[in-house]
This record gives structure tokens, sequence and C-alpha cells, in this order.
């Protein structure tokens, strides 16, 4: 593995850290949140917007210290992109297709389900990128 990681012990890694933290944080607090019924719908909307922008400034955070990286690790994390990206239209192509010839498990297969894909996709394709420039 390079030394000049996105994952490396620096500011940038602390701030994706923190910032990863936060969103785990906003995530299970607007679930725990919406599932209270005395909420009105204009604080639910609120509640259920706060997740968003906490993962927005993780985004920010990542892309960040991507772009401090050096060329190879860029790359690495541009092939982990480019596995995870189309494996996950794939898989919502195929979830589409299915949905037209029998009833999906909402329970299963919403949307608050299919995105958590998307990460296991891209660190599928960060080991394969890390394996092929070892």
């Amino acid at each position: 593995m390079p030394a000049d990681t996105i994952w490396r012990d620096s500011a940038g890694a602390r701030r994706i850290w923190w910032s990863a933290a936060a969103f785990a944080l906003a995530y299970g607090a607007a679930r725990f949140a919406l599932k209270l019924p005395e909420l009105a719908t204009p604080a639910r909307v609120t509640v259920a917007l706060v997740p968003v922008a906490a993962f927005a400034w993780f985004a920010l955070n990542w892309i960040r210290a991507i772009r401090a990286l050096d060329e190879l690790e860029r790359r690495v994390q541009l092939e982990a992109l480019a596995f995870a990206f189309p494996t996950f239209m794939l898989l919502l192509m195929l979830l589409g297709m299915l949905q037209l010839v029998t009833v999906l498990d909402s329970g299963n297969w919403s949307y608050r389900h299919v995105w958590a894909f998307m990460p296991v996709l891209y660190f599928v394709g960060l080991f394969l990128a890390r394996r092929r420039y070892q």
C-alpha cells in the first residue's frame, strides 16, 4: 500500500473520520426521530435533510483529501470508483427490471437499503485496484 493514502495520519484524514462520524450520528438520530409519530411534517422534512447535509460535508472532506494525494493513489481511487459506479448502476438496472415482473420487498430493496451497496462496491473496487498496483 502506498505511504500516501487517504487514510494517512493527517488533518485531512481526521476531517474525514469526524465528518463520517457526524454523518453516522445524524443518520441514526434522524432514523430514530422519524419514528416519532408526534413529529409534524415540516419537522420531519427538516430532520430527514440533516443527514444529507452531514454527508455533503463528508463528501467535501473526501474530495479534498483525494486532491492532496499522489498520482498513484489518485489512480487507485479512480479505479475504485470506476468499478463501483457501473456495478451499482447494474444493480439498479437489475432491480428496476425485476420490479417490472414481480413485487420486490420494500423492507429490503427500497432506496433506504440499496444505497448502502455503493460504499461496499467502492471498497471492493479499492481492494481490486490496490491488488493491481502492488
